[in-house]
């Protein structure tokens, strides 16, 4: 099966200097895959001229006019950039042109324009972001919702968790993935009204992992394969993570620089250092999922690298391989079809 993915090539923090050698990097490694740049047209070619011709034949260029910059309203956006490279990208999903769209670009017009060009799934009603973080088990734990709604009842925390354990059944290959809420406690006594409604909706739903409430702390255990909040919980659970990454980073950096001994020391730990760079490298988990579309989406980070967005694109590739739309829309359809049986 030939996966077609559609870049935005003009978005993020570097656009094509970054995107493209990224994309020609993947048409490198993968045969079946097609790519479709969507952007100027001009810049495009000038960053594509050279290439092997068995690349060329699986890439094209689609030309957009326009550009959403990182600062641009999501409503303005939608309404005044109809030709821009992300709306572009999108419509060549819900075309049935390309089977994904990848973008860096502003989130809050990624996902209001994904919503408004694709449509959610049936059952679904809203679009959530999904993301996968490193855990002590050296495997990955997926968390959503990351942003897109920061109110939400409890019937859309129990379509999140049917969104989530789809996902990570399909990309990760887990027959039955261990689902829990986050909450302030794992009693069932704590919480607010929506997570306990949410929980008594997963407890009945036979076909969902349903393990109970998590804490913050369970994210890093590898204990639970996706965890479940609001996008206002997500979104600032994730901004805490980088900040702590980033601060522990900066003290590993300052300590091994004190002096000569410690500078010595930092040159012996070196391997383990880079070793485990490699398991928490945030670049291999670039390439967060706009759950809940009638087609894929997959957000970038702004700030990517050529080796992120790679990740960005393969994340893609193994959804649209995986048809993960079609599988969320079956097994909501039939957990919600159990539903109305049981009352």
């Amino acid at each position: 099966m030939i996966s077609r993915i559609a870049l935005d090539a003009m978005s993020g923090d570097h656009g094509p200097s970054v995107i493209i050698p990224a994309a020609l990097q993947i048409l490198a490694e993968i045969d079946d895959v097609q790519i479709i740049f969507v952007g100027d047209e001009t810049v495009i070619n000038q960053l594509i001229v050279g290439q092997p011709a068995d690349i060329m034949q699986r890439l094209s260029i689609r030309h957009a006019s326009q550009v959403i910059e990182m600062d641009d309203p999501p409503a303005l956006a939608l309404r005044n950039k109809r030709d821009s490279s992300m709306r572009v990208a999108i419509n060549l999903v819900k075309q049935d042109e390309a089977d994904a769209c990848v973008s860096a670009g502003n989130t809050g017009a990624l996902m209001a324009t994904s919503r408004y060009v694709l449509k959610t799934l049936p059952g679904i009603d809203r679009p959530a972001i999904i993301t996968a973080i490193p855990n002590s088990k050296y495997t990955s734990t997926h968390v959503l919702d990351l942003g897109a709604n920061v109110d939400v009842s409890a019937e859309q925390l129990f379509q999140f968790a049917v969104m989530g354990s789809v996902l990570t059944n399909a990309v990760d290959n887990l027959s039955n993935p261990r689902i829990g809420l986050l909450n302030i406690g794992q009693e069932g006594i704590k919480g607010n009204e929506q997570v306990k409604e949410a929980a008594k909706l997963l407890t009945s739903s036979s076909s969902i992992n349903y393990i109970g409430f998590v804490e913050g702390d369970d994210m890093f255990t590898g204990e639970v394969d996706v965890v479940v909040c609001d996008g206002f919980v997500g979104n600032v659970s994730l901004k805490t993570m980088e900040g702590v990454a980033k601060m522990i980073s900066f003290y590993l950096k300052q300590s091994y620089n004190q002096n000569l001994w410690t500078k010595f020391a930092a040159l012996v730990s070196l391997p383990v250092l880079n070793s485990l760079r490699k398991k928490i490298d945030p670049r291999r988990y670039n390439g967060a999922s706009l759950l809940g579309l009638r087609g894929i989406v997959i957000k970038s980070h702004g700030g990517a690298d050529q080796f992120s967005f790679a990740y960005a694109i393969r994340e893609a590739i193994v959804e649209v391989q995986k048809n993960v739309p079609s599988q969320i829309s079956h097994i909501l359809a039939t957990l919600l079809s159990e539903r109305r049986h049981i009352e």
